[in-house]
């Protein structure tokens, strides 16, 4: 395939610039620029279209680097001046070996699977792209099928987001949703297709103790934003809502870290079951 080379701050290499910084532009282009050895492999692995892959023109690249370029044929092939790579990479020491060009997928609630043993998570209005990110992680580490992030909120393919999903953002899927209402709709027509989905809500003032709550059925998770917790209409909406008991001073948790540890106990029961 033919190379193309960047040598100067062109308008193609500005072009690459807004896709980290600008979110509106991302969207626009409709594309986002991914880093590291397992994220890009995950995103080839699960069949992401990788419109483009840039390198420094000037380096041998490793055994892994060259194989990718050539089993990734319909990704244009960017050779870059070693400082212009440096300033994509975001790193903090110099820069990515490779970076891809990763086409988004839709915001569509029907890319989430809804199963008898469905396991999803909503998050609220989320103000750090970190913080989705490590959500995304630990959903696909215990098991849970989607996230959907509601509201105005931060972008899931911001760098940030990916990168703390550490390559899972490529394994499950994560859509946004423009309100509750929308994601209302998709969830009463899994019931209407004979899915008992229960929307479940977690606050330091819930009905009962996570542990007390039966998890085992198609569920999904229902978690606030970071500082303000879940909106009214999120409230109206949960079929029940749960509280992670605490010791010690602190009257909340993270919540990433309150994902994860409902994520883990919905597992938990989950085995338990198949054993039992």
């Amino acid at each position: 395939m033919p190379v193309t080379r960047i040598t100067s701050r062109n308008a193609r290499f500005q072009v690459l610039q807004t896709l980290l910084s600008n979110r509106t532009k991302r969207h626009r282009a409709g594309e986002f620029i991914v880093q590291g050895v397992r994220p890009i492999s995950l995103a080839a692995e699960f069949g992401w279209e990788i419109r483009a892959l840039l390198y420094d023109g000037e380096r041998s690249l490793s055994s892994w680097a060259a194989e990718l370029l050539r089993n990734t044929p319909g990704a244009e092939h960017v050779a870059m001046a070693p400082g212009l790579l440096a300033e994509l990479s975001e790193k903090d020491e110099g820069a990515a070996e490779i970076l891809a060009v990763v086409a988004m997928r839709p915001d569509d609630l029907e890319r989430i699977p809804v199963g008898e043993d469905f396991l999803g998570v909503v998050f609220d209005r989320p103000t750090q792209p970190g913080n989705i990110g490590s959500i995304i992680r630990s959903a696909d580490a215990f098991g849970a099928h989607g996230l959907v992030t509601t509201g105005h909120a931060a972008d899931a393919y911001d760098p940030r987001s990916v990168r703390a999903s550490t390559g899972s953002f490529f394994a499950l899927p994560v859509v946004r949703a423009a309100s509750p209402r929308d994601v209302a709709a998709w969830v009463e027509a899994r019931r209407a297709g004979g899915v008992p989905l229960r929307t479940v809500a977690t606050d330091e003032h819930g009905d009962a103790e996570l542990s007390a709550s039966d998890l085992t059925g198609p569920v999904l998770l229902l978690i606030g934003n970071e500082t303000t917790g879940l909106s009214h209409a999120w409230r109206e909406i949960a079929d029940v809502t749960l509280s992670i008991p605490m010791t010690g001073a602190a009257s909340s948790l993270n919540a990433a870290n309150a994902a994860s540890i409902v994520l883990y106990e919905a597992r938990r029961q989950r085995l338990a079951k198949q054993a039992g």
